[in-house]
């Protein structure tokens, strides 16, 4: 069956990104429009004209640069904040005194803060420090003492910017830990199908083989024990398995990475469940069925199927050769219900705990993994001496084998 790999990123820097793009924009707008308005205060105009010119400039022509951590370099994190520092000691010549000594806005304004944002962006709330500090001096310097609106300000954005940094080194640490989850999650739905399947087939014949084998003796004996001993390794390996190492994006502005190997989904429509039953009556299995289709979808009928193959092998091994099995199938309105019912000795009651324990998976990941991983559910009833009546109830709705159902 056709495979195909699905991607999924995950992220919550990247909206950081887009809203510090639009920050800068409507921030320069802002600047140059604080300017216009009281360009007649200024004594020196033309030096906040030339000023805004290579703002604006360099604003728009770095767009880019802010789309994502990749393009924020270093190097543009610097020449970044150069300007914005800039700016606010040449608003001293610009500006009239008067107004630098009221309080009067630097000439980049806010359009400063969208600067110490990036590099908390980028480099987590130390670097958010960092410029900020810088930042923090250059007001002082431009105000000539440490003025109560200038404290405040520059206190604000420092804040600001460092709690958005560490707020960004978390997220990127809870982005690899969910990664991780979901990496193992997917290795341990795998893990169990193909537990499932290798119980169904290899492990069966593993166990038949040291079963004949010690009876026959001889040469067979040891074919047997060397069978056994590959039955307990398979087992073994199928219950622990291994778990791969989750990757992360190598863009840490894409976030993390997590890829999964996933069937592509049958083109086919619904299939008679009875047509897959149907093999499995015999002399000793008798098959009780609807007279009309019991359609279902072919993963969901496969594996319903399978699970009642895995419920008559157990029949067969524990039961014996010449113990009887009935199956009915009931078709319901929103679900089916298959039950296998045995006249076999039963099972001792703590026997199912103790197989899991040993490795021996065939109920636990045979039958009720599979019913589980289709949204349904599987019951076993067991009395000592009388038996034992497995039900398996599957939703109609059900559409691949990894529990996802279409939308009612």
């Amino acid at each position: 069956m056709a495979k195909r790999e699905r991607v999924m990123r995950m992220s919550v820097e990247q909206p950081l990104w887009r809203a510090l793009t639009a920050y800068r924009v409507l921030t320069m707008l802002y600047a140059v429009g604080l300017f216009a308005t009281a360009y007649d205060e200024f004594v020196r105009p033309w030096v906040a004209v030339a000023y805004y010119a290579v703002l604006c400039g360099w604003t728009l022509a770095t767009l880019p640069r802010v789309a994502n951590a990749a393009r924020c370099t270093k190097r543009f994190l610097a020449a970044d904040l150069t300007i914005a520092v800039t700016g606010i000691l040449l608003t001293t010549v610009a500006d009239a005194h008067e107004r630098v000594q009221a309080g009067g806005p630097t000439l980049p304004s806010i359009w400063t803060a969208g600067s110490v944002l990036a590099f908390a962006i980028k480099g987590g709330w130390r670097w958010a420090a960092l410029a900020s500090s810088l930042v923090a001096v250059a007001n002082l310097v431009e105000r000539g003492s440490p003025a109560r609106d200038t404290v405040h300000n520059v206190i604000l954005v420092c804040i600001a910017s460092v709690a958005i940094g560490y707020v960004v080194e978390v997220a990127r640490a809870s982005e690899r830990t969910l990664a991780r989850a979901l990496e193992i999650e997917a290795a341990t739905r795998e893990r169990e199908r193909l537990a499932r399947d290798i119980h169904d087939s290899v492990l069966q014949v593993l166990a038949m083989v040291q079963r004949r084998g010690a009876v026959i003796g001889g040469e067979a004996a040891e074919l047997g024990r060397m069978a056994g001993e590959q039955e307990v390794a398979l087992r073994t390996l199928v219950s622990g398995g291994l778990v791969p190492v989750s990757r992360v994006s190598e863009d840490a502005a894409e976030g993390a990475l997590v890829r999964a190997v996933e069937e592509e989904p049958e083109p086919d429509g619904p299939v008679d469940l009875r047509a897959l039953l149907a093999p499995y009556a015999g002399a000793m299995v008798s098959l009780a069925e609807p007279g009309a289709p019991v359609p279902l979808a072919p993963a969901a009928a496969r594996e319903v199927a399978a699970a009642v193959g895995a419920a008559l092998d157990n029949v067969r091994r524990h039961a014996g050769e010449d113990a009887r099995a009935w199956i009915l199938v009931e078709d319901e309105p929103d679900e089916v219900i298959v039950t296998v019912r045995d006249d076999g000795p039963g099972i001792p009651e703590g026997r199912l705990v103790q197989a899991e324990g040993e490795g021996r998976l065939g109920v636990a990941l045979s039958i009720r993994g599979r019913l589980r991983d289709l949204g349904g559910s599987a019951e076993l009833i067991s009395v000592p001496g009388q038996g034992t009546e497995v039900e398996l109830k599957v939703p109609k709705d059900v559409t691949d084998t990894r529990g996802k159902a279409e939308q009612r």
